[in-house]
């Protein structure tokens, strides 16, 4: 028993001294820094391809919007909203969230600036074509002087649907300047001003236009009576809840301030369900609401306005429309982009 007990202690000294003896690792060299290869900006103008600034040692992950903030720096007047950058004269302007290391030019890149002109925010553009409409619709209502002959001012109409349809004007106009302060998420920042002469005057004439016939005090009622009043007051009201509806809908799709793309799909909301078939079924909404006021007014203005609308609506749908497909790939086939299965 001593003699193993003995070897087992020298057994045990012998491995003790062995991992003493073990050589320790080497620690690993510290790893070089990458290097950082800048970029040399240069920035041209579109019309006279004068070279106007020259941006060396731009780092690779500095975005458009980086671009254009360098360029204001030396250009005070040219502010980053009025800049349109692109790397072709004839290529689209680039988006203020690219990055200059992803885009298709080597270390030396050459940008084409043209000024867009003075800005105006999308939030100003939406409440003043809100504001002008319904301002405009209540002076015809309440007859103000110089629009009917004199013996007619300040008087009111004798035919409940005139009162009707001045309320139901009033209501969508007002909905849309709350849902501007309050719910819609603009992604895009501004538009050009003098684009808001033409935006207000067609949504401005056309409510003066429409709002001249049907308070004028020898309007004619619908044909077919309080019926036709009745279907196209139903008609008004439900696609105004679900146009809201769709607006909640996508609102909360995205974080404020994000501009991350997502699918819209339908919710537990019934009036969100119509996503299944349309891509922008706001736009489906907003045609069936001025439907339902053609219906209860019987007027030829209000027709030949929901026409121009559907038309103009159709076209922003198709564009959103091709822009789902093209950056989802799962997006679902089964939708069309304004009227289930045939627009």
């Amino acid at each position: 028993m001593d003699v193993l007990a003995l070897e087992a202690k020298t057994g045990g000294g012998g491995s003790e001294t062995e991992k003493k003896s073990a050589p320790r690792p080497k620690p690993k060299p510290p790893k070089k820094a990458k290097r950082i290869v800048y970029f040399e900006v240069e920035i041209v103008d579109l019309k006279t391809k004068e070279k106007l600034l020259l941006l060396d040692k731009v780092e690779p992950t500095a975005t458009v919007l980086d671009i254009k903030a360098l360029f204001h720096k030396s250009y005070p007047k040219w502010y980053p909203a009025r800049q349109s950058l692109r790397l072709d004269p004839k290529a689209k302007c680039l988006r203020d969230e690219e990055i200059l290391q992803t885009l298709p030019v080597g270390t030396t890149a050459s940008f084409y600036f043209s000024d867009l002109g003075p800005q105006v925010t999308w939030g100003t553009v939406f409440l003043t074509e809100c504001a002008g409409p319904l301002l405009i619709y209540l002076m015809f209502y309440f007859r103000l002087p110089f629009i009917y002959a004199p013996k007619y001012d300040f008087t009111s109409s004798k035919h409940w649907v005139v009162h009707l349809a001045c309320m139901c004007h009033s209501f969508h106009y007002i909905k849309r300047i709350l849902e501007t302060l309050f719910v819609h998420r603009i992604s895009h920042g501004t538009m050009p001003l003098r684009n808001i002469f033409k935006n207000c005057g067609y949504y401005w004439c056309s409510a003066a236009w429409m709002a001249y016939y049907i308070n004028h005090p020898l309007y004619t009622t619908p044909y077919y009576g309080e019926q036709q009043v009745n279907k196209g007051l139903y008609i008004f009201l439900f696609c105004q809840v679900g146009n809201f509806s769709i607006h909640v809908a996508l609102r909360n799709l995205k974080a404020a301030g994000s501009k991350m793309k997502k699918i819209p799909y339908p919710t537990k909301n019934p009036f969100t369900w119509i996503f299944w078939l349309v891509s922008c079924p706001n736009y489906t909404y907003e045609v069936g609401t001025w439907i339902g006021f053609t219906v209860m007014t019987q007027c030829v203005p209000v027709a030949f306005f929901t026409i121009v609308a559907f038309i103009q609506m159709a076209v922003w749908a198709k564009g959103k429309h091709r822009s789902y497909l093209k950056e989802f790939r799962d997006y679902p086939t089964l939708r069309s982009s304004i009227l289930p299965f045939i627009l």
